[in-house]
């Protein structure tokens, strides 16, 4: 018998099975998913006004961008991108027959998905319904429901396939924006119930069978800041919904400007991950999914990481791209609309009355019937130079198009609106070695604990504002500027802007007790154009300014203010020369 020799064969069999082995074991599939928020059109990275470098533009994220292969990732937006910049303003209202600037940069990048915010619903049904007929994908938000129909005004959720994996992407928009803008802005709208527009479209979501479902949300993680946690119509519910609504994976948000990467537990014992990525392009969100094999089935692990990309250099291959829009943005803002005789701060404003802050209530009081006006440092420190304004200075005088709005409002109530707008920033205090304002010290330097376009100011009334006295106590209002009396249970007519005249920040919907419904009724007036239209009109008419301080109203006791503000202002200002 021929002697057969097995190990040839031994060897073969062992091959095979580690073979087959091989075969049979998962593959891993890595898809990465990103997020921009609250762009607020900051597309390119020179500054249209002083030429210099921007910290953070598009055109950096383009550069990061660079570094990865499109097919395993996913690119989303959480919206408020249509205001904040003279980009897109110039494409909201100046240059409307061309393509819009911004449909044109996240079609360039290659964006999957966009969630509409507040600020581009902001910008009118005009610029919104144009660019999203311009987009090459969706724009979500399942909460915002057609007045006609009762189904989503723009699309509720999309599906979007990489590499074989599934996704499915739902968004939603914090439920606020009626007590913040206009109607005729949304007309034809209504926002509802994140929480409950949530619920209502995960199953339907599920019938898709996705493998991943991300949630697209623009609205705050932090529901008691105009809020109470769990109250129905909360503005930011994106962790109630996270918590409450099982199914989603991971949750990327806006709005609020902050920085999350945390994971939560949801009802059912599973965990979500948040991300909040900042504003203005500064960073961008992004998650990390492994999954078992080239369709879900199973997720090995996710996790989260919010880039810096500040220190990045812009793309030249996107700014080439882009090259004559900022051409032509920037003649745009580089146009002189007249002068002002000396230099002005938002600085001046939270120390007392200021000049930049009366120019802003004199452009208000000329440009309505009203007997006073209510007004606030919109961006915290701006500087406007002595000598000749261009369009672009009053983007930082005025970042937002919000309206120009004349209620009726009673002495009382005027009363009430000032004592909460100065409780916001300003402390009671014992002794000039006090601290006046209502800062603190975050571990990067002193800021305000609360948002300073909340710190109204009013003009065409003389008032005082005494530090020795407790919050809802403060204000003596003494007479109207024009000498005549002020009367608590008289009516007047008040210049506001829309943001604050539809309940934003809380000074007539909590400090008066105005609902909905009553601010509505108060209104007697709106501008058909935004502030900042009738800002330039007006330096342009007047052509040369001098800028005056009334001295309508003041902090007491003046020796306190003269050494407690001193110290402050250093502890704000002195490391940001």
């Amino acid at each position: 018998m021929k002697h057969f020799d097995h190990r040839p064969y031994i060897f073969f069999v062992a091959l095979m099975l580690i073979t087959a082995s091989c075969v049979d074991s998962p593959e891993e599939t890595v898809l990465h998913v990103f997020a921009s928020t609250d762009v607020h059109g900051a597309i390119f990275n020179k500054d249209f006004k002083s030429g210099e470098e921007n910290y953070s533009s598009m055109a950096k994220l383009a550069a990061y961008l660079d570094d990865f292969d499109p097919q395993e990732y996913i690119l989303l937006d959480n919206g408020d991108n249509l205001q904040g910049d003279p980009s897109v303003y110039y494409y909201n209202f100046e240059d409307i027959s061309s393509k819009h600037l911004w449909a044109r940069v996240l079609n360039y990048l290659g964006y999957d998905a966009v969630t509409v915010g507040n600020h581009d619903i902001e910008a009118g049904h005009s610029v919104y319904d144009r660019i999203r007929t311009q987009y090459n994908f969706p724009m979500l938000a399942a909460n915002a429901v057609s007045v006609k129909n009762g189904e989503p005004y723009f699309e509720p959720f999309t599906i979007i396939e990489r590499n074989g994996i599934r996704v499915a992407v739902m968004g939603l928009v914090t439920p606020g924006i009626p007590g913040w803008l206009p109607e005729i802005l949304y007309e034809g709208i209504e926002f509802t119930d994140m929480v409950e527009a949530a619920s209502k479209w995960m199953p339907v979501i599920k019938k898709e069978n996705p493998d991943l479902i991300i949630g697209l949300f623009h609205a705050g993680w932090d529901e008691t800041y105009e809020g109470e946690v769990g109250s129905y119509m909360n503005n930011n519910a994106s962790l109630a919904v996270a918590g409450k609504v099982v199914g989603f994976d991971i949750i990327m948000i806006g709005h609020d400007h902050d920085i999350v990467n945390r994971f939560i537990e949801n009802e059912a014992g599973d965990s979500v991950l948040i991300l909040d990525g900042g504003s203005r392009a500064r960073y961008i969100e992004t998650a990390r999914i492994v999954f078992e094999g080239k369709r879900k089935k199973n997720i090995i692990s996710v996790s989260g990481n919010i880039v810096n990309l500040t220190d990045l250099k812009a793309s030249e291959q996107f700014e080439k791209q882009f090259e004559n829009d900022f051409l032509a943005i920037s003649d745009y803002v580089g146009k002189e609309i007249g002068a002002i005789d000396r230099t002005i701060s938002t600085r001046e404003a939270y120390f007392g009355d200021s000049g930049f802050m009366d120019l802003i209530h004199k452009v208000q009081l000329e440009n309505s019937d009203a007997d006073l006006s209510f007004a606030a440092p919109l961006s915290f420190d701006v500087r406007l130079a002595a000598g000749n304004l261009t369009v672009a200075d009053m983007f930082d005088l005025y970042r937002y198009e919000n309206m120009l709005y004349t209620v009726e409002m009673s002495g009382e109530e005027i009363d009430r609106y000032l004592e909460y707008s100065y409780s916001k920033w300003l402390n009671t205090m014992t002794g000039p070695d006090d601290t006046m304002l209502k800062i603190e010290d975050s571990g990067n330097g002193y800021s305000f604990i609360n948002r300073s376009y909340n710190f109204d100011s009013a003009a065409g009334i003389e008032y005082t504002v005494d530090l020795r006295k407790p919050d809802g106590d403060k204000i003596e209002i003494h007479s109207f500027s024009d000498g005549r009396v002020f009367d608590l249970d008289n009516q007047y007519m008040v210049a506001i802007n829309s943001y604050r005249g539809n309940g934003g920040g809380g000074h007539l919907a909590y400090a008066c007790s105005l609902d909905e419904s009553e601010l509505n009724k108060r209104l007697i007036a709106s501008t058909e154009k935004d502030l900042r239209y009738y800002m330039i009109k007006w330096i342009e008419e007047s052509e040369e300014i001098k800028i005056e301080t009334d001295n309508n109203w003041r902090i007491i006791p003046e020796t306190w203010v003269s050494s407690a503000g001193k110290r402050d202002y250093e502890r704000l200002f002195d490391n940001k020369e």
